[in-house]
Parts: structure tokens; sequence; C-alpha cells
């Protein structure tokens, strides 16, 4: 008999490779009795990532959710597991090094064992300090190796980067195949050379399912030494989520390996609550095509985690693409088409700035400047017109070493517009940050909580914590599932009623009233159709869909009307695709109005704010 495989269930991440959304806390709750009975899970993840984002979108207190979510799995005796993203902590972008400490302490009170931590630049520099705060916490630290498949990702380069971080204190070593696309032979080769020189360091096995490796990676791994294996289970396994727990372990067991049984009367409850969860609204938020494997996703290498949301993002994209064309009479294009023409950017243009492996954030990086540069090229612009200030970030190295080059045309357009390169240590370019948020909160009148639980979740995301306390991310998040809701329950027939649509002529902006077919509209809407005053100065159009803010921190200052601005001064944000997209002047003038709030969404060429 071959040695012991442990599993890992990764409820956290079987959600979000799924889709937007993970479960409420509620049902969190209702689905962990039924997890323990199974009776074959050593691990289960049960926070990190987007997990504490997605409850602030709900209107709920992720504190709260944690402790609730992880409470039962540790009188059961099982450990939890979290994501963190080091030097980005649980969000997109940086994190200063206190709020990053704190942010252990807070984790392991509330019952996290073990964290996951993973540079997605696999620099190592911002891994270091997560292996320190980690064992200052009292906590397990598991490093990762995000995989990806290039020129320069060898199993040389990811052994020697493991054993540095095994010399830096890590307990455990996570191979993390974000996207599956690892190829089964090499990380084989890459657990036998770690199990070789570190015998006694757990090797945990993350993969998805999405081009098809996976099962032959699972097999490679465990016959070169790995101890735990991460699986899913349906009805969220496949697709662009994990291997299922039912296959993996008749595999392993096939090959002689020790696996858990597995209570299938429990396993039944799970896959009915699952699916319970879905019906009742996470559902709304899950593209089909996700539960598709799709071996065109070994080009662009883009992780399952992302392809969740990426469906949703496409619907977006297309639409904007195609109001376009459909200003200028030229051919709708299709979903199918959008996606093919993405994957074929993320092509051209990963190896152009410099390779980093395709994780969050800079998997969604790569994707966002793939999909702007598409966008732009299909309304007739260049290529590299819209660089989030976070991907420039990461051009710039203050994110991290990227792992290549960058091409010539990126380093032209950097010094072309004064952007300096950096090369330091990048904790070095984010303060601390707590005592402001700490005076902050005194301020508002709010309690840093247990723990200071809430002073780290307001440092973490503030602005989404901002929107919890004050009611609007419950109200919009409600609003956007009865709109899905809708959507899912219309007719042919609804399509044919008349609506309501704002258009501009020659600058003026007018109402109307759009109908198919003969129908009888009221004397008003026939009349000569309303036009509201738009007032003077210039408009700013948003350059994109998504929500509005007038700043992405606290260190900005937001702008007011009356302030004076210049050409290239930042005016705020467009926030698509879980990046900031900056809006600047492109005249010099005093701000006469702002059209709309932050956190509002908005569409493509609506006016933001006038200018004159």
């Amino acid at each position: 008999m071959k040695k012991e495989i442990k599993f890992s269930l990764v409820f956290r991440d079987m959600w979000q490779s799924a889709g937007k959304y993970v479960p409420r806390v509620d049902q969190l709750v209702k689905v962990a009795p039924a997890i323990i009975e199974m009776g074959c899970f050593a691990r289960v993840e049960t926070n990190g990532g987007g997990f504490e984002q997605v409850n602030l979108l709900f209107g709920e207190n992720p504190n709260k959710a944690v402790r609730a979510w992880t409470k039962p799995f540790h009188e059961a005796g099982i450990q939890t597991h979290m994501l963190d993203r080091a030097l980005n902590g649980l969000r997109m972008s940086p994190v200063p090094a206190d709020v990053r400490k704190l942010f252990y302490k807070v984790k392991k009170a509330q019952g996290t064992d073990i964290t996951r931590t993973f540079c997605g630049l696999n620099d190592v520099r911002n891994i270091a300090p997560s292996i320190k705060y980690a064992h200052e916490a009292g906590m397990i630290s598991q490093c990762s190796l995000c995989i990806t498949h290039s020129p320069i990702h060898t199993v040389e380069y990811y052994t020697d980067m493991a054993l540095q971080l095994i010399k830096l204190g890590a307990d455990e070593i996570c191979i993390k195949d974000m996207a599956g696309i690892g190829r089964p032979v090499s990380l084989g080769k890459i657990v036998a050379n770690i199990k070789a020189a570190h015998p006694d360091i757990p090797v945990q096995y993350h993969s998805h399912a999405g081009p098809g490796f996976n099962m032959a990676s699972i097999l490679e791994v465990c016959e070169a030494g790995c101890d735990y294996i991460d699986v899913g289970m349906e009805p969220l396994s496949w697709g662009t989520g994990h291997a299922d727990l039912l296959s993996v372990q008749a595999m392993l067991k096939d090959a002689g390996f020790q696996v858990p049984e597995i209570n299938m009367e429990a396993y039944m409850k799970v896959r009915a609550l699952i699916q319970e969860f879905m019906d009742d609204f996470l559902g709304l938020y899950i593209s089909p095509r996700n539960r598709l494997m799709n071996s065109l996703l070994i080009a662009p290498g883009l992780p399952g985690g992302m392809m969740g949301s990426l469906m949703a993002d496409l619907e977006t994209n297309l639409e904007s693409i195609n109001k376009y064309k459909a200003k200028r009479n030229l051919p709708f294009m299709t979903q199918d088409q959008l996606l093919i023409k993405l994957f074929n950017e993320v092509s051209y243009v990963w190896p152009r700035v410099g390779y980093p492996p395709l994780v969050t954030p800079f998997s969604q990086y790569v994707k966002n400047l793939a999909m702007m540069n598409v966008i732009a090229m299909e309304k007739g612009k260049e290529r590299w017109g819209m660089i989030a200030d976070d991907i420039w970030d990461m051009i710039l190295g203050k994110a991290g070493k990227l792992p290549g080059q960058l091409a010539p045309e990126i380093i032209e357009k950097a010094e072309r517009e004064g952007r300096k390169f950096f090369t330091g240590n990048p904790q070095d370019n984010y303060p601390d940050a707590l005592d402001k948020y700490r005076k902050m909160m005194k301020e508002n009148k709010w309690e840093t909580g247990e723990d200071d639980e809430e002073l780290f979740e307001y440092a973490m995301h503030p602005a989404q914590y901002e929107a919890y306390k004050s009611g609007k991310a419950k109200e919009d998040f409600l609003a956007d599932v009865e709109k899905r809701r809708a959507e899912q329950d219309k007719t042919p027939q609804d399509d044919s009623k008349p609506k309501t649509l704002t258009v501009q002529v020659e600058g003026q902006a007018y109402r109307v009233t759009v109908a198919y077919g003969d129908i009888d509209l009221p004397a008003s809407a026939t009349a000569a159709i309303e036009a509201p005053a738009v007032g003077p100065g210039k408009d700013i159009p948003a350059p994109l869909e998504g929500k509005f803010f007038l700043t992405k921190n606290t260190q900005e200052t937001p702008l007011k009307v009356g302030d004076r601005v210049k050409k290239g001064d930042l005016l705020g944000y467009i926030e698509a695709m879980k990046t900031y997209n900056a809006i600047r002047a492109d005249f010099d003038g005093t701000v006469l109005a702002i059209c709309v709030n932050p956190g509002d969404s908005v569409s493509e060429d609506d006016v933001l704010m006038k200018i004159g």
C-alpha cells in the first residue's frame, strides 16, 4: 500500500471559480455539518481571496461570517485554510505592512489555521513577511508556487523558488496550478525535487479542471510524494472549477494510495444544499459555460478562479462594442468571437509585459489589458490606450520583479509618459496606515471590533467597507439580484414593450419612448420630447462601463465642484473588471458639476462631470 493522501475541500474557491459570489453566512453555517459528516476532509478552505469583499457586497459583516463558518470545523478537528495574496493581502492592490500584520492576528483569532500565501509575480520578497506574520500569530505558513507555462517558468525555476521559501521558514508548499495548465510530468518533477530536499515538508496540490490536464497531474504529483489534494464536488466540480472528489478518490484508490472513505449519504446532502444555494440566488451569477472544460484555455492560461467572473465581464464588454457598431451600422460581434479575440490578445500581451504568472491580480491585469486593447481596436483605436494605475505599478516594478523582460513598446510608452521604474522592495512603496484608519473610525463613531477585526476590515477594503456601513452595498446587491431575476423570467413579449431611452442629438440630451409595432402612447410621449437642461461646460464621458469613484483610497482627496484642474489631472476612476481605471482631464478648467455619485454604476459615454 502506498502513502496516505489527504483531501481538502476548496469550498470558497469552488464558488468563486464558478461565478461571482459565495454563499451567505446563514448558508455556510447550514452546509458545514454535512461537510463534516462526509468524513473525508482533513482540511476545508473557508475564506480568503474575494471572500470578505463578497460579504461586504452582501451587506454582511465578513468577520462574523468567518468566525461562524470556521467554528464547526475546529470542533470537528478539521483544519481551515485561507488564501492570502502576500503584498496584496485580501485585495487586488498592495497593502501596508501594519495592515498585513494585523491581518494574521485577526484571522488566527477568528479560527483560520493555515494561510496559503502566494505572490502573483512569484517574488519571494513579497512572501517573506507573510511567513513571519503567520508564525507570530501562531498559524501554519503554506507558501505557493504559482504555476504557469512559459519559456522561463521551468522545473528548475519552481524548484529553486520552493527551496528559497523553505529556507525562509515556510512550513508547507502549495503547488498552485491556478489555471490547470501545469504539465503533469513537469509538476511531478517539481514535487519530487522538493521532497528529495525536504521529505518532511508537506506539499499540497491545487489545480483547476478547465484545460483537461488536472486528473493526470494529480496522479503524477501523488506518485512524486504529494500529501494533500484540493478537490471540488458536484454541482461545482469540473469546468472552471476543480476535479471532483469522487473521481479523484477512485483514481487514487486504484493506484494503491491510502485515501479516506466518503459518507455518500452526507455527500448527497452537501450536493443538494449547493444546488439549493444556486437556486436561491447564486446561480444568477454562474454562466453555464463555466461548467464546461475547454482546451482553448491552454493557450491563454487564464486561471479557473478568474474565468467565473470573465464570462460576466464579457457580456458587459460585448454590449459596449456592439453599441459602437450599432451607431455605425457595422455587423455585431458574438460572444464567441469576442472570446477568441480576447484569448488571442492575451497571448500577444502576456510576453510583452514580462510573463507575470497568470494569477490574481496579475491574471486580471493581463486580461484587462487584452480586453481594453480588443475594445480599442474594435473601435478603430490603437493598443495600450488605457492602462490602469495598478497595472502600471506591475509594469514599473512597484508590485515586484517581473519574471521576464518588458517589450520595447511598453518601455517607450512608460518613458514617454514620464513614468519611473522601481527596483527596490515593493513593500516600501506602501507606508503604514492603521493609525489613520483608527482615527477615521473614531471620527465616524465606528467600533474597531473584537481583536481589532473591524479596523482591519476598513483598512483592507476601505471603499467596500464604507458602502457596507452606509447600507448602500446591501441595497445595490438586492437590486442587482432582482434585476437578474427579472431578466431570467423575461418573456419574448417583454422585448416589445415601450422603453424610455436617453439619446443625444448634436450634443443635446433627449428622453424618448421607443416601441415596436402599433401601440397607443400617451399624448405626453408623442409630444416634442423632453429636453432636460444640460448646463454649461464640457462633458467628461465615462470611457467604459463600471462603477464610478472619485478616489480609490483615503490617501486621495476627492474633487469637488469649484476645483480647478489642469490637463492630465486625476478626475476619478471607473472600477471595472476588478481594477480602477483612472479618468484624467484632457484640458484645463473648473469643475462645474459632478453628475454621478461615488459607487454608482455607469455606462460607456455617461457624463461623469462637467468642466468649463
